[in-house]
């Protein structure tokens, strides 16, 4: 059986296609009005990152074993793996707990938080975000602890600045429908910044995105990405991209770090894993989109990946697309 995903783009830079995949979900927003002193301590955040901008005025931000930074208006800082950090308006301070402090709720997705001991005002947007798709797993242990980007800086082609720009502009006078705005807005800014990292980043000779930047093995992952119900073997993967199959079979594997079946493998049950927790879609059609011919045999290859049968995935997990905090987030007063 072919599937073919109509959300990927057929180009032929494997990296854009794949970056084209990323998906955000439970974006939450929150415009900081911060009067010095203050300081807020923003604990681990499992499976989210986080950005943070001063929009006026400038701020330090401050991870463990880490220089502190300061951000001043228009800097952007992205946090990709939920790493505790105090941010401040003096480096040193004792953070607050985040989730002590009182926010005014304007929707589910947006709030804003007044703080401080009223002394000169930094402005700030904060905004965290969850990515909800295959290609994002393998992104995200590439990305350092922090990615920082001068909005300002001619650099950046103007695309930050003029965003955040709209951003601030949104956030400051609230219209209906601002805060959908903002969200999606926030999110492209988010992708952009791992962008931008991207095309700074050290070229390496092996890895996934050495992978996906070799003309033929970057191919071979375009087509399994688009294409991952198809019967593919290293037969026919090696005959797409001009390859004999030895040959293939042992670029793949130095540059992946794994077989191209047991990629495609790997590839679909992460699909499923996110049909299962996303969609109500039956065990059925979620295996025969992905090349299997029985719900056993898919039920075999998922319990090898994950260690428990799909179905125990879909009552653990009953749906991500909610808030952007975990669970654990508590209720704060407005």
């Amino acid at each position: 059986m072919t599937t073919s995903d109509p959300n990927i783009p057929v180009t032929s830079d494997p990296l854009a296609e794949t970056l084209h995949m990323l998906r955000l979900t439970g974006t939450l927003y929150c415009r900081g009005e911060l009067t010095a002193p203050w300081a807020i301590a923003i604990p681990q955040l499992e499976g989210v990152m986080s950005f943070m901008v001063a929009t006026s005025g400038a701020f330090w931000l401050e991870l463990e074993g880490m220089e502190p930074r300061l951000l001043s208006q228009g800097c952007l800082a992205l946090i990709p793996h939920g790493t505790p950090h105090t941010i401040s308006s003096a480096p040193g301070l004792a953070g607050d707990p985040l989730f002590e402090l009182p926010v005014d709720k304007v929707s589910e997705r947006y709030e804003i938080m007044r703080h401080g001991g009223g002394g000169s005002m930094t402005r700030t947007m904060y905004g965290v975000v969850r990515f909800d798709d295959v290609a994002a797993e393998h992104l995200l242990k590439l990305l350092p602890q922090i990615i920082g980007i001068d909005a300002w800086d001619d650099q950046t082609g103007g695309w930050l600045q003029s965003t955040l720009r709209f951003i601030a502009s949104e956030a400051a006078s609230l219209k209906p429908g601002g805060e959908t705005v903002i969200t999606r807005l926030s999110d492209v800014v988010v992708i952009q910044a791992i962008r931008s990292w991207l095309e700074t980043a050290p070229t390496t000779e092996t890895g996934w995105l050495a992978a996906l930047r070799d003309p033929q093995i970057g191919k071979a992952l375009a087509l399994m990405h688009r294409r991952p119900g198809e019967d593919w073997s290293v037969d026919t993967l090696a005959v797409e991209v001009g390859m004999s199959r030895s040959a293939f079979a042992a670029r793949f594997a130095n540059l992946v770090g794994q077989t191209p079946l047991r990629y495609l493998t790997d590839w679909r049950m992460r699909m499923a894993r996110s049909r299962l927790i996303d969609t109500s879609d039956a065990l059925a059609a979620i295996s025969g989109d992905l090349g299997y011919q029985s719900e056993a045999a898919f039920c075999r290859a998922f319990k090898r990946v994950f260690g428990k049968p799909p179905g125990s995935i879909r009552r653990a997990e009953p749906g991500r697309a909610g808030a952007a905090f975990p669970e654990q987030r508590p209720a704060r007063a407005g």
